[in-house]
């Protein structure tokens, strides 16, 4: 959450609950809605970083509302993210941790293992089928985190198959 809610504040200065707005609107309804107070307590320790700085507003009818602005550290910290790749290999898995210490235990079967996911992700990609249609045609980018979550979806459920070919020669 740091990050991301860096990069809103790149824009410009904003308050924790416009930043919450800003995701859910930017995101859609497929990625989970972040929780304000998560993204309040993001922000205090963004601050004791050194990535922000805060500034309380009054306001006549309301009580103070704190708005946040980016550091230079702050925008050093959001360049770096930008140049990183996102470098995470599957190969800690829990399924295939479960699948491959189910024949040592003896308490679970490794082809109903395989079935329990596949169905698992059949009703994910139902759900995220359901979403896609929902959602508003010009939120872009929640459509390609929607299809994105599909195709790694159909990728686990290619290599499902795959696992129960090589589990079925075996036996």
């Amino acid at each position: 959450m740091r990050l991301p809610l860096l990069a809103l504040l790149a824009r410009g200065p904003a308050h924790g609950y416009e930043l919450k707005q800003d995701l859910e609107q930017l995101l859609g309804a497929a990625y989970p809605q972040p929780n304000v107070g998560q993204i309040y307590v993001t922000l205090g320790r963004l601050e004791k970083t050194g990535l922000i700085e805060g500034e309380a507003i009054e306001q006549s009818s309301r009580p103070n509302k704190k708005v946040y602005h980016l550091t230079e550290a702050g925008h050093e910290a959001l360049r770096a993210w930008f140049e990183e790749t996102a470098d995470e290999p599957r190969v800690r898995d829990e399924f295939f941790m479960k699948l491959a210490l189910a024949p040592q235990t003896g308490l679970a079967d490794q082809i109903s293992l395989i079935n329990r996911q596949r169905r698992q992700y059949l009703n994910t990609m139902r759900q995220l089928s359901k979403l896609a249609a929902a959602e508003d045609r010009d939120n872009r980018i929640s459509h390609l985190l929607i299809e994105g979550a599909m195709l790694h979806l159909q990728a686990d459920l290619d290599w499902l198959e795959r696992c129960q070919e090589e589990l079925e020669e075996l036996q």
